[in-house]
């Protein structure tokens, strides 16, 4: 079934006694406004939108138990919400439904500084967990660039710049609480750092997108604020020298807290967007965390090897303020890649595939991409092998979307054939089920009958991730 037929399989009159019994329950807090619906059923991506039936703010997990188990009484759909910044669709209600939003659960409920810890409830964002940490010595350090909620960045296994040092939400979530799709509430596992016991549910909800439960707390890991930090950029001739001087750097074992890379096409874009004056090349964006001692041993070392392969001086940034500016002239690239063509939208998408490979794959993009009629800027978080690409298309042009799409499909089919992944950190939602099946065979079989298992009635964010 389409997505647009899949809009209209099923309303929810206003009148429904599900929105009846919602309002009993919330009051205020569930709201049939065509703005509010609208705002909720889209998400940061060039996917179609789809509005939910109704949008349900929930405060705690008691009342986000109550309000699945309605659902599941009526078998209605019922899609969770942070921020809406995913990239995929992954909020749209394709079957109308509840939108149930958690941005309001956003509790710190506890700090463990002595075990490094933390839980939160899910609505709350990355940007506020540091904020209400500042002062422990300890930060949590999965950063996808937007002020994401920590929910929804463990839902859709989150990453970011710092993955190459930290990892992603996968090593970040100690444990979680979710209720599922019956209304049952869940512990999926305890605070200590390892466990055998059982089957890992943490790591089957994390990157689960909503489709198994809808996430109410997290326990995160948290790590101290390193006693020295500098960052770099450094820009070299091509995109061959600058991942070749990654993968180098990996190789070595050099701990490299971020390195992101900018084709040239990108660092224009960021010198018209946030008024800079870097060289117009493929660059690479550094960060060094550790000991005084410790980062000027792994600056040394990078920049030999940079050296080597043609890469220009070092331009240092080692005061907050200074690494600050610099890193947010990173995070607003995208609004930078819609300043090389006014008027564009991002189909923005992203693939990752073995860090010896990496070079190759962007070369081959980049070979395969110059016959665009519209910019198409690559951009990555190279250290661990993921790059994204943002198509810069006319959204009413269907020639380009149709140029675009294929440029995506044999970018996905190159990242597969170099046996990486459709997709290193953005997820599948609904935009990129179609490549899931590509790449992972049979385990597709086994991911819909763990969805099956544990939602019969198909009421969690439904037509995402698998079809049933």
């Amino acid at each position: 079934m389409s997505a647009q037929a899949q809009q209209h399989a099923k309303r929810l009159d206003p009148d429904s006694p599900l929105i009846g019994e919602l309002r009993a329950l919330l009051g205020e807090r569930l709201s049939t406004s065509a703005g509010v619906r609208a705002n909720h059923g889209k998400d940061e991506s060039f996917h179609k939108p789809f509005s939910p039936d109704a949008v349900a703010f929930a405060h705690t997990t008691e009342e986000v138990s109550a309000i699945v188990s309605l659902c599941a009484k009526y078998k209605a759909p019922i899609i969770a919400y942070g921020t809406g910044t995913s990239l995929e669709g992954h909020v749209a209600a394709l079957y109308g439904g509840i939108c149930l939003d958690v941005s309001e659960m956003r509790d710190v409920v506890e700090v463990n500084q002595e075990d490094l810890d933390c839980t939160v409830q899910a609505g709350v964002t990355r940007m506020r967990l540091n904020e209400y940490l500042r002062d422990t010595g300890l930060f949590f350090p999965v950063d996808p660039g937007a002020d994401a909620s920590i929910g929804g960045m463990a839902a859709t296994r989150a990453s970011g710049t710092n993955a190459v040092r930290y990892g992603t939400m996968r090593e970040s979530v100690l444990s979680l609480q979710v209720v599922l799709a019956d209304g049952r509430v869940i512990r999926t596992a305890r605070r200590s750092r390892k466990s055998a016991a059982g089957y890992d549910l943490t790591r089957l909800m994390v990157g689960s997108e909503g489709t198994l439960g809808v996430i109410t707390e997290v326990t995160v890991r948290l790590h101290g604020i390193p006693e020295a930090i500098a960052a770099a950029v450094c820009a070299f001739p091509s995109v061959e020298a600058a991942v070749d001087s990654v993968i180098t750097t990996i190789q070595l074992g050099v701990p490299v807290a971020r390195i992101e890379l900018l084709d040239a096409m990108s660092m224009a874009g960021i010198n018209k967007f946030s008024k800079t004056d870097y060289a117009v090349s493929p660059t690479l964006f550094f960060e060094f965390h550790g000991t005084t001692a410790g980062v000027a041993e792994q600056t040394e070392i990078v920049q030999g090897i940079a050296a080597e392969l043609g890469g220009s001086d070092f331009k240092w940034a080692t005061l907050t303020e200074d690494r600050n500016r610099l890193w947010q002239a990173r995070h607003d690239l995208y609004y930078a890649m819609l300043a090389l063509r006014p008027g564009s939208k991002g189909m923005v998408t992203d693939v990752c595939v073995p860090i010896s490979r990496l070079a190759e794959c962007i070369a081959e993009t980049e070979h395969d991409n110059r016959s665009a009629s519209f910019p198409a800027p690559i951009a990555g978080h190279v250290g661990d092998g993921n790059f994204h690409i943002a198509y810069l298309i006319d959204p009413d042009d269907d020639d380009e979307i149709a140029e675009a799409s294929a440029l995506h499909d044999r970018l996905i089919a190159r990242a597969l054939a170099m046996d990486g992944t459709c997709t290193g950190e953005h997820g599948i939602g609904y935009g990129k089920m179609d490549f899931l099946g590509a790449e992972l065979g049979e385990g597709v079989s086994v991911m819909r009958a763990i969805k099956q298992a544990l939602d019969p009635d198909n009421i969690m964010n439904p037509g995402k991730i698998v079809r049933l």
